[in-house]
């Protein structure tokens, strides 16, 4: 499955963002939370399964939108399911290590 990804340097940490590929360029609603998964913030470039996994264990901060991706990051251990919120049925998490 390939994933749309995003890396940044922030604050002398590696963040990266990074969802499902079909998930770019929609915007979720549910109440008053809105989630734009823009292009421009999360997808600067395609990725396999292997890319995204390396990248997630790299990174220091990520920001995950989209099922398949969450799912990804929780079999590889760096996230887990008692922090995923969903917003109009699409699962987000953000996961920071230090």
């Amino acid at each position: 499955m390939p994933f749309a990804v995003r890396m940044v340097n922030y604050q002398r940490s590696r963040m990266l963002n990074i969802c499902d590929v079909d998930l770019v360029g929609r915007t979720v609603r549910e109440s008053e939370l809105t989630l734009n998964i823009s292009r421009s913030y999360f997808a600067e470039r395609i990725v396999e399964d292997k890319e995204a996994e390396d990248l997630l264990k790299k990174s220091s901060i990520i920001n995950m939108a989209g099922k398949e991706t969450i799912a990804l990051s929780i079999k590889i251990g760096v996230g887990s399911s008692k922090g995923v919120k969903e917003i109009d049925g699409i699962p987000f998490l953000l996961v920071f290590k230090f």
